[in-house]
C-alpha cells in the first residue's frame, strides 16, 4: 500500500537489450517496487536518444531513477543526469539486462533482475566518477583498437542468442589482422608516443567482458582513470608475453603495457582514429581529450568490493551539455 513516504522512481527500460529479459520481467519489477513503497512510472526506449531525452527531460521530478537494460543504455541514461543540475539529480539504480553488463560487474550488481531490484531498495548512495570524451559522457570506458569494434559491431540477434560468448567469437576474427595506431598521449602532463595496438582510459574493474583489471587498485570514486596502452609486439613471443600480463593483472611490469592513473588524457592521432564509449560507437577523431568528474552521479547499491566505497559526500559538478 502506498503512504506519505512513497517515492517516485524514474523506471527507463530497454525492452530488446539482452535476450529481452528486460521485458519479460517488466512486471515483476513494477510490483517490486511497488511493494517496497515506490510509485513507478514506466519509460520504454523505443530509439536510440530516448533513454538520454527520457532523463534530462523528466529525472528532475522524480526522487529515484531505475535502468534497465545494458550498459550501451546505462550510459544514456547517465548522460542525461549529466545534463540535468547536480542537486536535481535523483539516486540511481542499474538492473542490468544486457550481454556483457561491464559496470553491473564492477559494482558487483546481481545478474538477476530481481536481487538487482533488492539491492537498489536497501542499498546505500555511492558517489561515482564519470568520464567525459570531447563533450560526450561515458559511464566506465573510452576505447580504441582490438576488440573494441566486437561490441558494437556484432549484430543484435547474435548478441540475443550467444550472449557474451558472442563477443568472444567475433574479436577472435579481429586477431588475423592486429593493427597499430601511431599515437601521442598525454597523461595529466606526462608524454609517451609509439604504435599501439590497443589503448582505454577507463572507471572499471572490467572490460569488454574481456579484460580484467580489478586487482590493480580500481577505485570508481579516486577522481582518476585508469590509463592502459599496448604497444604493437614485435613478434608472436611478445604477444603471449603481453597476453600474460592482461590475464595476471601484472600491468605495471611489462615494458610493453603503458599503465597509468590521471585525471585527463589527451591523445593525438596522424588519422582519425576510432573510438569506443561503453561498447557502443564513439566517433573517430584525431585529437582527442578525456576528463573526468568526480562523485558526479549517485548510485543506491549494496557495496561489495573494494571498487565500491561509499563517500559521505558527493563532489560539485556543473551541469556541462555536450
Amino acid at each position: 500500500m502506498l503512504t506519505e513516504q512513497t517515492q517516485k522512481l524514474m523506471l527507463v527500460i530497454n525492452p530488446t537489450a539482452g535476450k529481452n529479459r528486460a521485458r519479460d520481467n517488466l512486471f515483476m519489477l513494477i510490483n517490486y517496487f511497488f511493494t517496497h513503497n515506490y510509485h513507478v512510472t514506466v519509460f520504454p526506449t523505443q530509439a536510440k536518444g530516448d533513454a538520454c531525452n527520457f532523463v534530462a527531460e523528466y529525472a528532475a521530478a522524480f526522487d529515484a531513477l531505475v535502468c534497465v537494460g545494458g550498459d550501451g543504455t546505462l550510459n544514456e541514461v547517465v548522460t542525461g543526469l549529466m545534463l540535468c543540475k547536480p542537486e536535481t539529480r535523483p539516486r540511481l539504480g542499474y538492473i542490468p539486462g544486457g550481454s556483457t553488463n561491464d559496470f553491473a560487474n564492477t559494482l558487483g550488481i546481481s545478474s538477476e533482475m530481481q536481487a538487482a531490484a533488492a539491492e537498489f531498495c536497501t542499498g546505500e548512495p555511492f558517489c561515482c566518477d564519470i568520464g567525459r570524451f570531447n563533450g560526450r559522457y561515458f559511464t566506465y570506458v573510452a576505447a580504441f583498437g582490438l576488440f573494441t569494434e566486437v561490441s558494437y559491431e556484432t549484430p543484435q540477434p547474435l548478441k540475443n542468442t550467444l550472449g557474451h560468448a558472442a563477443y568472444i567469437l567475433e574479436g577472435a576474427k579481429s586477431l588475423t589482422s592486429i593493427k597499430s595506431y601511431r599515437l601521442k598521449i598525454i597523461c595529466d602532463g606526462e608524454e609517451t608516443e609509439g604504435n599501439f595496438i590497443y589503448g582505454q582510459v577507463s572507471n572499471s574493474t572490467s572490460i569488454g567482458g574481456i579484460l580484467n583489471i580489478g586487482r590493480t587498485g580500481v577505485q570508481l570514486n579516486d577522481g582518476l582513470f585508469e590509463v592502459i596502452l599496448i604497444h604493437m609486439p614485435e613478434n608472436l613471443l611478445v604477444l603471449n608475453e603481453i597476453i600474460g600480463c592482461l590475464m595476471t593483472q601484472n600491468l605495471e611490469n611489462s615494458g610493453h603495457i603503458f599503465f597509468r592513473r590521471a585525471k585527463s588524457v589527451t591523445v593525438m592521432a596522424e588519422d582519425p582514429l576510432p573510438w569506443t564509449l561503453d561498447g557502443e560507437s564513439g566517433g573517430s577523431f584525431c585529437y582527442s581529450h578525456a576528463e573526468i568528474i568526480p562523485g558526479a552521479v549517485t548510485f543506491n547499491l549494496v557495496p561489495q568490493t573494494a571498487a565500491a566505497k561509499p563517500l559521505p559526500q558527493p563532489a560539485e559538478t556543473d551541469a556541462l551539455e555536450s
